[in-house]
């Protein structure tokens, strides 16, 4: 387990700040707004108050709590961050329904819906596959990913709500819309060095994004690649990849 917190600069106006907690290396999230000292933090999990520890000492307030998805180890420190906090719950609505948990007054979103944190905003992207109602929350020219991608990896669709075919959908529309630079911050640390990579990089190993077909896509997610690979992720060629599936 490596406490250890990180900063990645988003721009002049914002900062990230990541911390690995828990025994599934989890990443948990500060988004801090400078102008405001307010931050949203992003699922909260495990060790959670080593993180409220950090803006407690910093004065940051935190008003929002930002879910990419309800899977236990993202969320079981929310309960202690809501005694901590008093801040709002944002969460995509088929989350919501997945879920079925009893949430005192959530902010429900749909893909493309914006928060508002301090003076920065917050993009909501509906990225399903790996639960129904799975988000990403892009602040800048980064993109919080949660379970949906991780360093040269993807999230797994055989739990309760994947789909493995909605994570193709998901993943190909990300190639499409995320320019090369976005820096990614995944949900957990599978990564060999950096626990982040830029969307250039992860275009050209991610084996997860090497197929153009669904059917192809679909075999590698759930019949060969956990037979072949194991974390930390190394980056995977798109020739070695389709070589995998023959």
């Amino acid at each position: 387990m490596n406490r250890s917190l990180k900063m990645q600069q988003s721009h002049n106006n914002v900062s990230i700040h990541s911390m690995e907690l828990g025994p599934m290396e989890n990443f948990i999230y500060l988004i801090h707004d400078h102008a405001s000292n307010t931050a949203a933090i992003v699922d909260p999990a495990w060790e959670v108050d080593e993180m409220l520890d950090f803006a407690d000492a910093r004065d940051i307030k935190i008003t929002d709590i930002l879910l990419t998805h309800s899977h236990h180890d993202h969320i079981n420190g929310l309960q202690q961050t809501l005694e901590h906090s008093d801040a709002r719950i944002h969460l995509l609505k088929p989350e919501a329904k997945f879920w079925g948990a009893s949430l005192s007054k959530p902010v429900l979103h749909h893909g493309a819906d914006q928060i508002k944190l301090g003076d920065s905003l917050i993009n909501v992207l509906h990225t399903p596959g790996h639960t129904p109602g799975s988000a990403c929350y892009q602040v800048g020219n980064d993109l919080i990913a949660g379970d949906t991608l991780f360093v040269f990896g993807c999230g797994r669709c055989d739990l309760a709500g994947g789909d493995p075919e909605e994570m193709f959908q998901t993943l190909k529309k990300l190639k499409t819309d995320l320019p090369a630079s976005t820096i990614i911050h995944p949900g957990h640390n599978y990564a060999p060095q950096s626990p982040t990579s830029n969307w250039e990089t992860q275009c050209q190993g991610n084996p997860f994004l090497h197929f153009d077909e669904a059917e192809d896509f679909v075999r590698y997610r759930m019949h060969v690649h956990d037979k072949i690979r194991e974390t930390p992720y190394d980056a995977v060629s798109k020739e070695d990849a389709h070589k995998s599936i023959k």
